[in-house]
């Protein structure tokens, strides 16, 4: 007796709901996968930078996952397309597969999982959706709208990376710009202050009148020789060549002098040669790190405008919405298996508890 209540009624139940009250379902198919820019372009050549600019296909269709189970899906579908007036339709007869006319957004959020079935491979990033609706053009319906709203948001979070990566190298830009006027306004107060366009060549050039000094200098001693050898130290000439000598000999020790300390006279700057060549070799090294750092900005500007102008991620749709002309669901033999099998369990279970309570007794 109690099989027949507890196993055979309920089945039997099951059985007359299911063939006689349960409405059909047809179940429209669609799958899509989020994919990238596959062809190349001249800013690949560019360093590699527009590695940088852009986020993987992998996390986009992650997201895209979680965005079809959301309740901002919801809203837009169900905007478009009436959904709780669709599937509240068959609430009196069939309350099992329906959902309740005074139904509110977060009740139709929870009826979404059981009309909108998703799959999702991780490793390929393929989805595989399912729409399940009373009527084969609803279904076929709602899974396009699903199907657009996806493209939709592809599309927003392209916009959306694309102002970012402009943005961002348009900031860069401005900076390095910035920064390279400093460098050369720098260098230009410098040369200025010093009245020497390089440091370099201007001790070049004071080691040529060095070197020209110290060969005047020779020139002499070898005249002072000659005329000590061909006259006497009284001779005006020799004392005259003396003279030259000693005055090339201070003007030598003077420039050596000027390399290496301050000097105020005419035509010196009035600060050491070697202050003055590390001032200015730094302001140097500023100023080309400053013009690379300008060419890298340039470059990354160039790479964003060239992504900003054709869509690097896309949503590929390799299953169009398909149009059901039968319908599969819900699936009567699967479920009646299934809650037998449950009903059996349940019942064998409860037969053990109680034989297992009467022999302890």
């Amino acid at each position: 007796m109690s099989g027949l209540l507890m196993v055979v009624l309920p089945i039997a139940v099951i059985v007359f709901y299911l063939w006689t009250i349960a409405v059909d379902q047809y179940s429209s198919q669609s799958g899509f996968t989020v994919r990238s820019e596959e062809s190349g372009s001249a800013t690949d050549l560019l360093g590699g930078i527009a590695a940088f600019t852009g986020g993987g296909t992998q996390t986009d269709a992650d997201i895209l996952y979680e965005f079809i189970q959301s309740q901002e899906i919801v809203e837009r579908v169900n905007a478009k397309i009436d959904l709780v007036e669709h599937y509240s339709a068959n609430w009196t007869n069939d309350p099992v597969f329906s959902i309740w006319p005074d139904a509110s957004i977060e009740d139709l959020h929870w009826y979404w999982e059981r009309f909108v079935r998703i799959s999702y491979d991780q490793k390929s990033g393929l989805i595989d959706l399912q729409v399940l609706a009373f009527d084969a053009v609803t279904a076929q319906r709602i899974a396009q709208e699903i199907v657009n709203e996806s493209q939709a948001m592809i599309n927003a979070l392209n916009t959306t990376a694309r102002e970012d990566a402009m943005r961002y190298a348009t900031e860069d830009l401005e900076q390095s710009i910035q920064r390279l006027k400093d460098a050369r306004e720098a260098l230009t107060r410098f040369r200025t202050r010093t009245q020497i366009v390089d440091p370099q060549t201007d001790i070049e050039g004071r080691l040529g009148v060095l070197n020209n000094l110290q060969q005047q200098l020779a020139e002499a001693l070898v005249e002072a020789d000659i005329l000590l050898e061909t006259t006497s130290e009284s001779d005006p000439r020799l004392i005259q060549a003396n003279q030259k000598i000693n005055v090339i000999r201070a003007r030598i020790a003077h420039e050596r002098k000027t390399f290496a300390t301050d000097s105020d006279e005419i035509g010196s700057v009035g600060e050491d040669y070697p202050t003055l060549i590390a001032e200015f070799e730094s302001l140097t090294v500023d100023l080309n790190f400053a013009e690379e750092a300008y060419r890298a900005a340039l470059t990354a500007l160039d790479v964003a405008k060239a992504n900003a102008i054709r869509q690097s991620r896309y949503l590929a749709t390799f299953i169009r919405p398909t149009f059901p002309e039968t319908a599969e669901y819900p699936q009567r033999f699967v479920i009646t298996a299934l809650m037998s099998l449950l009903i059996f369990l349940v019942w064998g279970i409860l037969i053990l508890v109680y034989y297992s309570i009467r022999d302890r007794k």
